[in-house]
């Protein structure tokens, strides 16, 4: 059998058991991206290990896979941000800057806590809060589009939050890494640097070059000219976000849909991406988490370990986020629901724990206990945004002020 046929195979058998775990999730109340993580951890090496089938013979086809989740990603915060108006992101500044910062602050002292606790040296307690920092705010971005809330005061914040949380980790990683290896006030001044360069060419570039970029090309006499560029330039945003900001891919992606919101061929893109997002790639993500994951191999001596982790994790974004987003004068339920959504670590959180793993920043057996957080944390944001936020609504932007 093929290399092709094998990979036709598993992507059939991902998208047809996606769109039925997220079918019963919704027919459960709950988002459907709560089903297809589900199935992703049942299609996993945790029960069914679905690239050990006896027909599945070529390496290659889960590398193929797990490159086409991180397409779906970045469509995913793409659209995110093509929902969005900078000028309603903005008014929601100082929630978002004060719920990432503090989202990001008190889980590492929650971490480290937790560390010092179980008796680990400073050196994998400050990991371990490191890593209790991240976020995974795809996994909030499309449960919050599927109750018709990403507009609102709450899905505004939440994804500036992401972006200066994402920026706070980056920073705080690279200052750690390089204090392990070294470095100095150059090497820190230097990721800052890069950041804020990245930041502000991106929006520069994307506020004068992509309206006209955009334009010119539904000029053209070709067939499917805007949504083709916008593809190509949500790429290399998020190309520009890893190799010159240091960030992560979908900040850079998210920036990318954003500058296109301001296009006059936005829903021509919006209704494109969309096709393509949902019935294919999407779902291999939300699959491909899962698939990543192999709860079989969670040392169960290290039970109490995770089970502190996850709980420091869950409290940390809660409260820490929480109280930022209310500094940022929203309600307490509007505080309560921010925190909420950045709990899932997702993607994010394996990525950096397995930076540790490989730098021995991280045992074996923490780095288990960290995986089953991550699993924990990512499974249970769905449904308890659901539930903060009551019955699916209509969409509306609420303005603020600060």
């Amino acid at each position: 059998m093929t290399t092709f046929i094998q990979l036709a195979i598993i992507l059939a058998i991902i998208l047809f058991f996606a769109k039925v775990g997220g079918a019963l999730s919704i027919r459960m109340g709950q988002p459907s991206v709560f089903g297809e993580l589900l199935v992703g951890i049942i299609l996993g090496p945790s029960v069914i290990n679905l690239f050990q089938l006896p027909f599945i013979t070529s390496p290659e086809v889960a590398t193929v896979v797990k490159e086409m989740g991180e397409i779906g990603v970045l469509l995913l915060m793409f659209l995110a941000g093509l929902e969005l108006h900078l000028e309603e992101l903005s008014q929601n500044k100082s929630a978002s800057a004060y719920g990432g910062i503090l989202g990001v602050i008190t889980p590492i002292i929650l971490g480290y806590i937790v560390g010092e606790f179980f008796n680990l040296d400073n050196t994998h307690s400050l990991f371990l809060g490191l890593t209790l920092g991240a976020t995974s705010v795809s996994i909030s971005a499309q449960t919050l589009m599927e109750l018709k809330v990403l507009r609102s005061r709450v899905g505004l914040g939440l994804l500036g939050a992401a972006v200066f949380d994402d920026m706070l980790v980056i920073l705080f990683l690279s200052i750690f890494m390089g204090l392990q290896t070294g470095g100095n006030l150059v090497t820190i001044l230097l990721v800052v640097l890069k950041m804020v360069a990245f930041l502000v060419g991106s929006v520069y570039l994307g506020l004068k070059g992509i309206p006209w970029i955009s334009r010119r090309v539904n000029r053209l006499p070709i067939s499917q000219g805007p949504l083709t560029i916008a593809i190509v330039i949500m790429l290399i945003y998020g190309i520009g976000a890893e190799l010159v900001g240091g960030m992560a891919a979908i900040t850079g992606a998210f920036i990318a849909g954003l500058m296109f919101s301001r296009t006059k061929e936005k829903s021509e893109i919006d209704r494109g991406l969309r096709a393509i997002s949902y019935s294919f790639f999407v779902p291999i993500f939300f699959i491909g988490i899962g698939l990543s994951v192999n709860i079989r191999e969670l040392d169960v001596n290290a039970f109490w370990l995770m089970l502190s982790i996850s709980v420091a994790g869950v409290i940390g974004k809660v409260v820490g986020s929480g109280l930022g987003a209310k500094l940022g004068k929203f309600t307490w339920l509007e505080s309560l629901q921010l925190g909420i959504g950045m709990i899932s670590r997702g993607e994010v959180g394996l990525i950096v724990a397995s930076v540790g793993l490989q730098a021995n920043l991280l045992s074996k057996d923490l780095f288990s206990s960290i995986v089953g957080m991550v699993i924990i944390t990512t499974l249970i944001t769905p449904p308890l945004l659901r539930a903060s936020f009551g019955k699916p609504k209509q969409e509306k932007a609420i303005p603020t002020t600060n």
